[in-house]
């Protein structure tokens, strides 16, 4: 399996084609605004996943940002564990995890700002044959999010759900106009 950071430094064009994508635009404002609405700058921020251009956007507003280095969460999270971050963010991750339950359990943080995909009843969840650390083994009713953070020491604030419409025909683009697909939440340790 190839790590993400050698991903992103082998196809630098697809990694900046996400930074300029009208609907990682979207969801990137909303995400920041959600963000700094919760959880103001300054901050010291451990945002699990790679360094992305999410990262430097959350940086330009005042936080500092540590990224995880393309360690495989499920098994390997010392890093999380070690971490002297007063808050940890994790967009679009734990849909990538076979055990989120572990590192949510592992963070040592008292503030957490997390999203993930939802479940579309019309859609399969992703999957990329070729890229094993690009597959969705989860995509989450909120219910079953809320749930998992509940149980690994979370409570949750404040939470939102958005759509992510794309630009074709077709009877799923037409559901994706009004089916929430991102659902976000802030929330803070109860143990």
């Amino acid at each position: 399996m190839q790590p993400d950071y050698l991903w992103r430094k082998e196809y630098p064009q697809r990694y900046m084609e996400e930074a300029i994508n009208p609907n990682h635009k979207k969801r990137y404002d909303k995400t920041l605004k959600f963000l700094n609405d919760h959880v103001p700058p300054p901050g010291k921020i451990l945002d699990l996943g790679t360094r992305n251009p999410f990262s430097e956007l959350m940086e330009a507003k005042g936080y500092e940002v540590t990224n995880t280095a393309g360690e495989d969460l499920d098994t390997d999270y010392q890093f999380v564990a070690e971490s002297d971050a007063e808050l940890v963010t994790a967009f679009e991750i734990f849909e990538h995890l076979l055990a989120p339950f572990n590192v949510l359990r592992t963070i040592k943080a008292k503030k957490l700002v997390a999203s993930v995909p939802l479940s579309l009843w019309f859609a399969k969840a992703y999957w990329n044959e070729k890229v094993e650390w690009d597959r969705h083994y989860h995509e989450f009713e909120p219910r079953q999010f809320d749930w998992l953070l509940e149980k690994a020491g979370w409570k949750i604030i404040k939470s939102e759900k958005w759509t992510s419409p794309v630009n074709k025909l077709g009877f799923r683009p037409i559901l994706r106009q009004f089916t929430p697909r991102y659902y976000i939440v802030y929330c803070e340790r109860t143990i």
